[in-house]
């Protein structure tokens, strides 16, 4: 009878190794598996903060643009008083915002050429429309014909035509706004 307690005892104790070498093999994943899955928790911290800074990057984007003037508040779209000098007078207020627009262009030292496009885009596409007495799309794409219309501008004021707007052919088409 003692046999046969040992005999039991070993078999259980067999049993018990059994079951704890076959829970060890398969719940114990391998080291790659573990140092995968760590990378792939700090590559998607990183992606947190990426799309955070994005977030962030987007938002001065949006405060750096220049605003049109619906987005402009109530109280900064008050006229400013006139102060009777020849240049106030001779600047007629329907071109005021666009004045101020290529103003901005200049004051940012932009250049702008074929294949250009955003907001400024449009600010030079507006100028040229009045220039031109013409009633294109602004679309913002600095394409083709818009380099046709400010090299024709440029020549018109003898500067360089090279399609091209910077300073110098912002500078010409505030010039020209003051004038009429």
């Amino acid at each position: 009878m003692e046999n046969f307690k040992s005999i039991l005892f070993l078999i259980i104790i067999l049993v018990i190794i059994v079951f704890g070498g076959y829970w060890a093999v398969s719940t114990i994943e391998p080291g790659s598996i573990n140092v995968e899955r760590e990378k792939q928790k700090e590559l998607e911290q990183k992606n947190q903060e990426l799309e955070k800074e994005i977030q962030e990057l987007k938002d001065k984007i949006a405060i750096l643009e220049h605003p049109t003037k619906e987005q402009i508040p109530v109280e900064e779209n008050i006229e400013k008083p006139n102060t009777n000098t020849p240049e106030n007078n001779a600047t007629p207020l329907k071109y005021q915002s666009l004045i101020d627009d290529l103003q901005k262009l200049i004051d940012d030292n932009i250049h702008m050429k074929e294949k250009s496009y955003g907001t400024r885009v449009g600010t030079i596409q507006t100028f040229l429309n009045i220039y031109n007495n013409t009633t294109k799309k602004v679309d913002n794409d600095y394409g083709a014909g818009t380099k046709t219309d400010v090299i024709k501008f440029q020549k018109a004021e003898k500067i360089t035509a090279d399609g091209e707007a910077g300073p110098s052919t912002f500078l010409k088409m505030i010039d020209w706004l003051k004038k009429q």
